[in-house]
């Protein structure tokens, strides 16, 4: 069975860190570009942060530059998103997806495949 598994959700303080995983499991992934997208409560999903096949990133959401890092590891089958400097607003579901092989890096949520079940996060005091 093809799926995606994100792990390590849960309460952050704001200005702390936090690190979520997504596992891939019935497939490899080396061969996919992987993207963060999340969803706030009362709010449409959107893309957060997004790594091609080759390790090339590129910023979905303009409001976590220079805060969230992605990055993969093809051996583990893995793929992450480093939280720093979390903000109240950076509340929500997060969900990992896999683009269609041989495709780029995309904000079209209609371009991925796979997706995980979401893991959430809540930034609080």
């Amino acid at each position: 069975q093809l799926q995606l598994v994100e792990s390590g959700g849960g309460l952050v303080q704001p200005g702390g860190s936090l690190r979520l995983s997504c596992t891939a499991s019935g497939f490899a992934l080396n061969g996919n570009a992987v993207a963060w997208f999340r969803q706030a409560p009362g709010k449409e999903r959107e893309g957060v942060l997004c790594i091609n096949s080759s390790g090339g990133v590129t910023n979905l959401e303009d409001s976590v530059k220079d805060r969230f890092t992605i990055s993969r590891n093809n051996a583990k089958n893995m793929v992450y998103l480093e939280m720093n400097n979390p903000k109240p607003e950076d509340t929500g579901v997060y969900y990992c997806a896999a683009a269609r092989p041989r495709y780029v890096c995309s904000a079209d949520q209609a371009d991925y495949d796979y997706w995980g079940q979401g893991t959430l996060v809540t930034v609080s005091s």
